[in-house]
């Protein structure tokens, strides 16, 4: 007579593979104003996104130019710290810089 142990060992089966997929991204775009220094732009860009003279004084300018410009992509958690770390600056600094996050478009 099978035991409740033999019973529960038949009853066991090989799980399926878990197919995981990568996070979702995000971007983090600067918006242009008319009020906020461009010094203070490369600062940001440079404090808080951790990129070189030159690569932020050329966000910078695309900002400048074209109304936005990306500043990196990252997962959803770590694109909303930086958003609130720019904000962060600007209000301490009294600017009117925004900043915000989107889904990076699938092409």
């Amino acid at each position: 007579m099978p035991t409740d142990i033999q019973n529960q060992q038949q009853l066991v089966r090989e799980a399926a593979p878990v197919r995981l997929a990568p996070p979702p991204m995000y971007q983090v775009v600067l918006l242009n104003d008319d009020y906020t220094p461009m010094d203070f732009v490369v600062h940001v860009l440079q404090r808080v996104f951790h990129k070189g003279g030159e690569e932020a004084e050329r966000i910078m300018l695309q900002v400048h130019h074209q109304g936005r410009g990306v500043c990196g992509i990252y997962t959803r958690d770590v694109a909303a710290t930086r958003v609130d770390a720019v904000l962060h600056l600007a209000h301490a600094d009294q600017h009117p810089l925004q900043c915000l996050m989107e889904p990076v478009p699938f092409f």
